[in-house]
Parts: C-alpha cells; structure tokens; sequence
C-alpha cells in the first residue's frame, strides 16, 4: 500500500514495485494507491493488479482521496498480510476508519514527517496507535531507527531492510548517448534528483564558485527556476547545466560520464538517497552529507567517498576538491563504492529479507 505508484516516480514508489514484482510469483500482489490528481483505475502494471483511487490532488503532502478507506476495506477481506509504506497519513486514518481485518500488518517506516510539523502534532497520537498494532516494521537503515523518536518505542518489532537495487539493470549503456554539455578539460559533477527543498541543490550551486568542474543537474521541480537563477548570480551558469527530467534510459550515460556523484540534502526528508546506490553501481564516488539517515551508512565517509556538513558550500567544495585532485583516490573509492552496493544493497537479497518476514509472521498464532 503506497501514496502513488508507478509510472508516479519517486524513492517509495519504486520500493513499492520491487516488492510488488519481485515476490508476486510467492504471493498474491495487490497494489492499492492513489492516482495524484483525478479519476481511479484498475490496471495491471507487469502483471501486479494496481488499484489507483480517486484524488483531488495533495494538501500538505497527503492525497486527497475520499475513496481510499472504501478500498482498503475491500481489498483487507482478501489478505494475509497488509504491508503499509509509511509516511503516509492517509494509510493510517484509512486503517482506523475500516473494520478490523484478520491479516497480519507488515509497516515499511522509510522516513519519518519532517516538514509538516503542525500536522504532525495531531498525527502523532494515531501514528503511535498504528505502530502499536503493527505486526513488524521494516526500517531502510540502521540510523533511520536509531534517531527517530516515533521508532524508539518499538524497536524489538523492528527490522533493518536496506533498499536495494538490481545490478543487472545498471550495465555499460546500449542505446546512443544524449548530447550532454561536458567538458573534456575538467571533471564532471552529476546530481540527480527532483529540484526541490530537502535536496540541498542551492548549495551546490553555491560551492561550484570554488570548484573548477561541470555540474549536470538531472532532474526538475518546483525549484528549477530560482536555481538557474541562483547560477547567474553566483557566476557559475557557465560550468552548471540543468539537465531536466533525465529519462531511465539516458541516466546510465549522465552516471558513465561522472567523476563524481554528489547528494547535498539538506533536511531528514532525505531518509537514504537511492540514487546513490545508482551511482555505486556505476563505480562513482559519492560526496554526500552528514543526515541522521541512512544517507551517510549507504556511502561511507572515508570508504566510497566523502561526507560533509549540510548547508556548507565551503566545506562541500573543499571534499568534492580534496577527491577530484587524487586520482588513486577517485579509482579506490569508486571500486569500493561497487562493491559495497553489490554486497550490502541487492534486491535480491531484500526480497529474500521481506519474504521472510512475511513467513515469520504468518507462522505466528
């Protein structure tokens, strides 16, 4: 159960299919989420069933689905198990505003509410009730469950389950290479992401006036504009390229063509950044920033890359030079970088840990 699915983008609606497709021949999949704006559908999506509600858009970044509960009232007649993608408030008053089902409840906690705070004071007390009645919770990384407060409580229940990636989808690239706006002459720069306010991109910008390299920015929102702009200003639009939405098939070049891979998030919305492990898969280093996330465990300061202070473009642009200028450096991390994501971040493997927890569920009385 998810706010959107795809082809709706974004970190949970990925993890959502994965575990939809990948275990869909062990169990029976149904996906139960909300179109963003407009009328419902049911569809399949590679053979998973996908139950899309009716929206009237989003209000504090909570779907505005009056026929969601009806749904899942529906749909829980018919499960074992009801796997909740939290944070996600309309899944929890949904649970509480149906009739009490049978099934046992699996929560995947991917992050906790960061921005929304006000709401969060009235959300608080149901969250706990939810979490309460859950029958395990699968938290992304060991710092997620360390420092949330609404995790604290419930730790005993709780299984760490990295997100994954399937390697075999990130090979050298087939199809032919976009024009991208590189220079031979220095190192290339690559974010990828959508321009919005936990992504730290402004940062970045500001930091390229102490970097001699070129910057591909892949990705848009609600920020693109002031950033371009941001660029003008700091003089730097000449080695910043905004890119714009970056198809899957074209982002294996933009991360071939990277000497480095940089996540300069800003704020605990940014629960692990799994764009990351797109860029390891790639044997790209990564410079990232010190989240009480799970964005530092997936790349490690001093392993595959560099760890900095958010909000510091002084201090991003003396770690993205301190790599750039060691060549041994960039090689060392970016070979580690390759096989830290194939040992610790498979999907197969995750799909093998959410299986079984499922199993470990179902045999309990």
């Amino acid at each position: 159960m998810s706010k959107f699915y795809y082809p709706d983008v974004g970190g949970v609606e990925r993890v959502v299919q994965q575990l939809a497709e990948g275990l869909n021949s062990s169990y029976r999949m149904r996906v139960l989420a909300s179109t963003t704006k407009g009328a419902g559908e049911t569809t399949k999506v590679n053979s998973v069933p996908v139950n899309r509600t009716s929206s009237l858009g989003t209000i504090l970044s909570v779907s505005a689905s009056p026929t969601f509960p009806v749904q899942l009232a529906r749909m829980q007649r018919e499960a074992d198990i009801i796997h909740y993608h939290l944070p996600n408030p309309l899944c929890v008053a949904s649970h509480f505003l149906t009739p009490a089902a049978d099934a046992k409840i699996v929560v995947t906690y991917h992050s906790d509410i960061v921005r929304q705070q006000s709401a969060l004071k009235f959300y608080r007390p149901f969250l706990r009730r939810f979490l309460d009645q859950a029958d395990r919770i699968i938290v992304t990384s060991p710092n997620l469950l360390q420092s949330s407060e609404h995790l604290t409580p419930y730790e005993e229940k709780c299984t760490v389950i990295p997100l994954s990636i399937d390697l075999d989808d990130y090979s050298v690239p087939s199809n032919d290479p976009p024009n991208l706006p590189i220079d031979s002459d220095r190192p290339t720069l690559l974010f990828v992401g959508r321009l919005i306010y936990y992504k730290g991109v402004e940062y970045l910008v500001d930091a390229m006036a102490n970097i001699d390299a070129t910057l591909l920015i892949a990705g848009d929102g609600e920020l693109r504009e002031s950033l371009q702009e941001r660029a003008v200003a700091r003089g730097v639009d000449d080695k910043v390229h905004f890119l714009g939405y970056v198809p899957d098939e074209h982002l294996p070049h933009c991360y071939e063509a990277a000497d480095l891979f940089v996540l300069p998030s800003v704020e605990p919305s940014e629960a692990f950044g799994i764009v990351q492990l797109e860029a390891m898969a790639y044997k790209t280093p990564i410079v990232n920033t010190d989240l009480r996330t799970g964005v530092p465990w997936v790349s490690k300061h001093g392993v595959t890359g560099r760890t900095t202070e958010p909000r510091n473009p002084d201090g991003l642009a003396n770690e993205i030079n301190s790599v750039l200028e060691n060549q041994e450096l960039l090689r060392e991390y970016g070979n580690n970088a390759y096989q830290r994501v194939q040992q610790q971040f498979n999907e197969q493997t995750m799909l093998q840990k959410v299986d079984q927890v499922y199993r470990e569920i179902l045999a309990e009385q």
